[in-house]
């Protein structure tokens, strides 16, 4: 049950994508950018929110810091490896990679310092803890809001070139060239249509996640994995695999732009946008969901968030970047799963 149910997700997850971006056809880009925003983690939030309904608070925690980890060093390792071996080196936007990359060290402050608070003060309650993480969720928020504003209206500029490649590749993947060009207007998607199937595929994942975590516990054990690995490894690579294959596939066509906008994009609606929604859906149900992350977590984290920064600050990625990420990925992931973390002490 627990692989079928991870496998149906897949491509629920490729089809909500592709609804989420006809409806913006139609939307106009402003509020298709905030559709994308919304639902392009959508998979990852309905999971994550079903296992924090049955409890699984460090489940929750590990698939958020998975899902940061596995964007940044595996997507974008696959990206500017197999890019990197079609194309001898790859450019993007510098001054785009930087603002992402300040925005990261902002994620990393945020579930940095409620873990902080609680190793380096005694006595502090839990409900101290979570008080804090549901202010910092409210803060992280509202700066995603505002980062949404900078990238659609005020600096949309700056990212002109992924959405003209974007478009591009809506192009090229309709088989259109210039001499099949008319001066006729597209015809644009059908509205009630898309949002038929988004509702639909919305309620089917909701479904799948369901099974999933319900199984978890079970699978863990026969497979002989901890709930820390299965939440960091295996649970974010199956709500990211529609967002994994669109990296991947604009990269192979010299999209690098592109690759670069859809692995942060992701990384930051993860850290400002799903795990504060969790915190603050915790708070309300009554489930103790905070920021207080387990160290090794954070180190992780850390590890990857310097890793790309330090990749990406001249602007070009080639494939042996790519190695060098996919090698962070791999020891990291490999540290987890010998990680001494008893299944019980985390269920």
């Amino acid at each position: 049950m627990f692989i079928l149910a991870g496998l149906a997700i897949v491509p629920l997850a490729a089809f909500m994508g592709t609804a989420t971006e006809e409806i913006a056809v139609v939307a106009g880009p402003n509020l298709g950018g905030l559709l994308n925003a919304t639902f392009g983690n959508a998979t990852e939030l309905i999971l994550a929110y079903i296992a924090l309904k049955e409890g699984l608070i460090e489940v929750v925690k590990a698939t958020i810091t998975g899902s940061i980890i596995g964007n940044l060093l595996l997507v974008m390792g696959f990206a500017a490896l197999l890019g990197g071996l079609r194309f001898k080196e790859q450019k993007f936007q510098p001054v785009a990679a930087r603002l992402n990359a300040s925005a990261m060290n902002l994620g990393v402050v945020a579930i940095l310092l409620p873990t902080a608070l609680q190793y380096t003060s005694s006595g502090v309650s839990e409900s101290v803890i979570q008080n804090l993480s549901v202010a910092v969720a409210i803060v992280l928020i509202g700066v995603y809001g505002l980062s949404l504003l900078f990238s659609m209206r005020t600096h949309a500029y700056l990212y002109d070139v992924g959405v003209a490649e974007n478009a591009a590749v809506q192009d090229e993947s309709l088989g259109t060239n210039e001499e099949s060009l008319t001066p006729t207007e597209p015809e644009k998607p059908n509205l009630l249509l898309w949002v038929g199937v988004l509702l639909a595929v919305t309620l089917g994942v909701a479904i799948e996640s369901e099974l999933l975590v319900e199984s978890l516990e079970v699978a863990t054990e026969s497979l002989g994995l901890t709930a820390l690995f299965t939440g960091v490894i295996l649970l974010p690579i199956i709500g990211n695999a529609a967002e994994h294959a669109t990296a991947v596939t604009v990269a192979l066509k010299d999209k690098m732009d592109l690759s670069m906008s859809v692995v942060m994009g992701s990384s930051l609606q993860i850290a400002f946008f799903v795990a504060p929604v969790l915190v603050i859906l915790g708070w309300v149900i009554g489930q103790p969901m905070d920021l207080n992350f387990n160290p090794f977590e954070l180190v992780a984290v850390l590890v990857a968030v310097l890793v790309v920064n330090s990749i990406s600050s001249d602007g070009s990625t080639n494939w042996l970047e790519g190695v060098l990420l996919l090698a962070t990925y791999a020891i990291i992931a490999l540290a987890f799963y010998f990680h001494p973390t008893i299944t019980e002490a985390l269920l």
